[in-house]
């Protein structure tokens, strides 16, 4: 009887001690780092919400908890990203995601986490030259490519046109500029006027095409590679038609431009999975220990059209924060 008491006693405990690791297993937890380029744009707001999603999937999946730690700076600040991922270091990250403004600011800073345990993944803009693991975003060279293959069907390959080019700093639309003049020389009848870059918010923007307008009425094209005056109303103030634009991304706001024919074509970034994909990759590698397959993950752009607006649209009622 001692001994079958002894047992069952024995027992108990490596069910208890069982119970406890398995109870240690279950509440693992890991903080991933977030740095978008800027609060406000609505990119990065759906990039937030696909990394919250994916941390509440993959939590639920592995039986862990996943913080997604949001540190984007206002307005675009490279120093203030640096400045973001060498916090998220030193209060413990296990991961960071970040789209780089500027990357040769931010090449040092990534470096720097890789070298203290921090794995490092960029989407939407890469820093090529850093360490970081993976990068998940277009092939920008294809985009711009792309933005200027659909603009001359649009402007049936005949006329001088301008490309809206944002921030000059930002390798992703350096390459996507490259691709829209690469492409254009397959037209004989197009002419590229130049390449107009801008601080990357709405006002700007519409500021700088309206400039550009002023200063060359006879642009009957514009290749957007990215959608940054099309976050305002009215900002395009040519009656629809008369000059073709192609514009990268189809937020909301966007949407009304091509409904109206101000707009021919909008190439939609996937940019909720620029959230969803970079926290799946962190999460891989940190807690599957699993590289992945490649260093460069490439995303397609989704073609939005006047056909298929209404239902794209509603893919915003899950992408924006609630």
């Amino acid at each position: 009887m001692k001994l079958n008491l002894l047992a069952r006693n024995l027992a108990a405990a490596w069910l208890l001690l069982g119970g406890l690791v398995g109870a240690q297993a279950q509440t693992k937890s890991y903080t991933i780092g977030l740095v978008a380029k800027s609060q406000g744009n609505p990119v990065f707001q759906a990039a937030r919400v696909g990394a919250q999603d994916a941390a509440k999937e993959l939590g639920q999946k592995y039986g862990v908890t996943i913080k997604i730690d949001w540190r984007t700076p206002n307005e675009e600040d490279a120093q203030k990203q640096a400045d973001a991922i060498e916090q998220l270091v030193l209060s413990g990250a296990n991961g960071i995601a970040v789209s780089c403004s500027d990357a040769n600011k931010l090449t040092d800073a990534i470096n720097s986490a890789v070298k203290n345990g921090v794995p490092v993944a960029t989407f939407d803009s890469d820093a090529p030259a850093s360490k970081r693991f993976v990068t998940f975003g277009v092939d920008d060279l294809q985009c711009g490519e792309q933005v200027m293959n659909e603009l001359a069907k649009a402007m049936g390959g005949k006329g001088v046109v301008a490309i809206l080019a944002g921030n000059q700093n930002a390798p992703n639309l350096q390459k996507r500029v490259q691709g829209v003049r690469n492409a254009a020389k397959k037209f004989p009848g197009i002419k590229i006027r130049d390449a107009y870059y801008h601080k990357e918010t709405p006002a700007d923007a519409a500021a700088k095409v309206e400039q550009v307008m002023q200063a060359n009425p006879d642009i009957t094209g514009w290749a957007m590679i990215g959608g940054w005056p099309l976050f305002t109303d009215h900002a395009l103030k040519w009656p629809a038609g008369t000059v073709k634009c192609v514009s990268v991304d189809a937020l909301p706001a966007q949407l009304g431009y091509l409904r109206s024919g101000h707009v021919q074509i909008l190439l939609a970034q996937q940019v909720y999975e620029w959230g969803y994909r970079s926290t799946e990759h962190l999460i891989n590698k940190i807690h599957l220990h699993k590289d992945p397959a490649a260093v460069r993950d490439i995303s397609q752009l989704v073609p939005v059209t006047k056909e298929n607006v209404d239902e794209f649209a509603k893919n915003w009622e899950k992408w924006l924060p609630k």
